[in-house]
């Protein structure tokens, strides 16, 4: 298990080896992540475990994407491509994204537990305790996936 406050000392760390390097945009979206780590742990009023960092991040993740769709409605390139980038830098601290394949196979594994467990095929109805079977082998398995992408996986293994 890592130290509690161990993320943002390595944060902290590779600001500093960006700003030696002149990376501006690199500092500031690790400014960003470190800031919204401090401001997590100053309403939790203690240390943040790794998953709550985690979850942290993949928050700041799903902004970035929201604002990435606003910006190219708006037709603002340039804004949407910054935000892009700062996808990528946050997500050096994330888990590896589990692929479509992989995400299929376990929700497969999911449907197929739940229909042996019921006694009959899932349908939509069942749709809830199926999705909590996969995100829980999600992170068992120490990866990570979106939820709308794991929603979208369950409705159509239960759809067909």
């Amino acid at each position: 298990m890592i130290d509690p406050g161990a993320l943002a000392a390595h944060i902290t760390k590779l600001t500093v080896a960006a700003m030696k390097a002149h990376d501006a945009e690199r500092t500031g979206t690790l400014r960003l992540i470190k800031t919204a780590l401090m401001n997590k742990a100053v309403d939790k009023n203690a240390a943040l475990t790794p998953a709550e960092e985690q979850a942290t991040m993949a928050t700041m993740i799903k902004q970035r994407r929201d604002s990435i769709e606003q910006f190219t409605k708006g037709n603002r390139p340039e804004l949407a491509a910054k935000e892009a980038a700062e996808i990528v830098v946050i997500e050096e601290f994330l888990p590896k994204a589990v692929d479509e394949a992989g995400l299929k196979a376990i929700v497969a594994e999911a449907v197929a537990a739940h229909a042996a467990t019921s006694g009959h095929a899932p349908t939509p109805k069942d749709m809830g305790p199926v999705i909590k079977a996969v995100q829980s082998r999600i992170q068992e398995m120490g990866v990570r996936a979106e939820g709308k992408l794991v929603s979208d996986a369950v409705k159509a293994a239960l759809a067909g």
